[in-house]
């Protein structure tokens, strides 16, 4: 959408007339009028601070503030308005300061003066508490939706994978071997809480501040649960000093952002590595890579990148929510122009990097090969051979040194464990490990063994992943 933003000339310092003066002795100066103005970036919010208004003449119109003529002039004006906006043709003026006057100026210039009459019991105070909530309840819908897609995607990408064997790693050493859709399962274990924690930030967004006016309330008597149930809020604030000044549903969704971001951050470590030639685990479609000016061969991981570094963007937005609020008393004050431009970024950032993650994790191609002949190296089933001689009796730390000690010998030989002799396995002629340690010392052993809630069996993947499905389609 193309939107019209008439500045204001700060190349003299000269003042202008604007509005709310009447106060004052002299106008605003045209640097203030800028410096002061969110209309750059609040806009953003118009059809929020249209349907706000429309509830408000519409309950002013229920407790008889306003007659039924002058409540349809002023929704049908302000219906005109929102056309104009989201066709691009709308004129934004900083010197009007935000979103809030522009509109109601252009609504007062085509309905005369009833549309002067639509403030009535209202302030810009509980005007932005309401936009902002509002916002913030749309956005938070549109990331769980776009968040629940990715967790069927790793799902079902896991489904296929319930047995494909890599290394699992510790301090990203070799330790034991697991399944690729096992790994992938640890992913959206991890997006899985990102989502709840969304949508318990959804419910203490989902209050209304309007009503409260600039901090005391209103005279009015206005019906506060009447417009909560056309804007369809939960609950209403319940204190108005309260309802003006909170903004902890959006210092909350910036620290969802901003751990949610952590876990894709970590994806897309593990993404970058595992495309490395060093690892060559998987390919990424090559739209979701790019070149090198100057090295023809490379395909550089940059989408995984992007989103890793994105994670720094959403960290400092949550602490310049948290430093603005940190001092302010009750109740409003202008800092809080301050909180929406680091909300509206994260809740950006935070949607860009889901649909590339939607873009991108079905289209992951996984090299099986290689991930196999990678979880054969580095004696990952070292573990399970120490498990083997805790089943014959011998006490887990004993049985420690005594894997170790064989672990030393495979190394001097340069030969994997399965391929030792049980002479050299023992460290004797004879001892506890027989014959049948052959069985559990292949990495299907290995994670055929670890069949119980949450192993890394394939059995347990699958019932895992097709579980995770069952609980998406439930939800739709």
């Amino acid at each position: 959408m193309t939107e019209n933003i008439t500045p204001a000339d700060t190349t003299t310092p000269t003042t202008t007339d604007g509005l709310l003066r009447g106060r004052f002795a002299e106008a605003t100066d045209q640097f203030v009028e800028q410096f002061t103005a969110s209309v750059g970036f609040d806009r953003r919010l118009y059809q929020e601070d249209i349907a706000g208004s429309i509830a408000h003449a519409r309950m002013l119109e229920k407790i008889s503030v306003l007659s039924k003529e002058e409540c349809s002039s002023i929704v049908n004006g302000l219906n005109d308005i929102l056309a104009e906006i989201t066709s691009g043709k709308f004129d934004w003026r900083v010197e009007l300061e935000d979103v809030h006057m522009n509109i109601e100026h252009q609504l007062i210039e085509r309905i005369g003066d009833t549309g002067k009459k639509l403030h009535t019991g209202r302030s810009r105070n509980d005007q932005i508490a309401t936009d902002i909530r509002l916002y913030l309840r749309k956005a938070i819908d549109q990331l769980t939706t776009e968040g629940e897609k990715l967790l069927g995607s790793l799902a079902t990408l896991a489904l296929e994978h319930s047995a494909t064997l890599m290394p699992g790693f510790t301090h990203l050493q070799t330790a034991q071997p697991i399944t690729f859709g096992h790994h992938l399962m640890a992913w959206h274990a991890m997006l899985e809480r990102d989502l709840e924690r969304l949508a318990d930030c959804r419910k203490r967004t989902n209050r209304l501040p309007l009503g409260a006016a600039a901090l005391a309330g209103t005279p009015y008597q206005p019906d506060r649960q009447y417009l909560a149930e056309i804007l369809g809020f939960d609950d209403v604030c319940s204190n108005s000093l309260d309802a003006v000044s909170d903004r902890d549903f959006a210092i909350e969704f910036c620290a969802v952002a901003a751990l949610t971001l952590t876990h894709l951050s970590r994806w897309c470590e593990e993404l970058v590595l595992w495309s490395s030639q060093q690892f060559s685990f998987i390919s990424m479609p090559d739209r979701f890579c790019t070149g090198s000016s100057i090295m023809p061969q490379k395909k550089n991981p940059d989408v995984p990148e992007l989103i890793r570094g994105k994670s720094g963007r959403t960290n400092g937005n949550l602490f310049a929510l948290l430093t603005l609020m940190k001092s302010q008393p009750l109740a409003y004050n202008k800092d809080n122009q301050e909180d929406k431009e680091p909300l509206f970024d994260s809740v950006d950032t935070l949607q860009d990097c889901l649909t590339a993650l939607n873009g991108l994790i079905p289209n992951i191609v996984a090299d099986e090969e290689q991930m196999r002949q990678s979880a054969l190296a580095g004696f990952t089933t070292a573990t399970d051979l120490a498990d083997y001689l805790v089943r014959k009796n011998i006490p887990f730390r004993d049985a420690h040194e005594l894997v170790g000690a064989a672990v030393q010998r495979a190394v001097e030989l340069g030969s994997p464990l399965e391929a030792l002799s049980l002479q050299q396995l023992n460290g004797a002629d004879s001892g506890p490990i027989t014959e049948d340690v052959y069985a559990i010392l292949t990495l299907e052993g290995s994670v055929s063994a670890r069949d119980h809630l949450g192993g890394t069996a394939p059995s347990q993947v699958k019932l895992q992943a097709s579980a995770a499905l069952e609980r998406l389609q439930r939800s739709l």
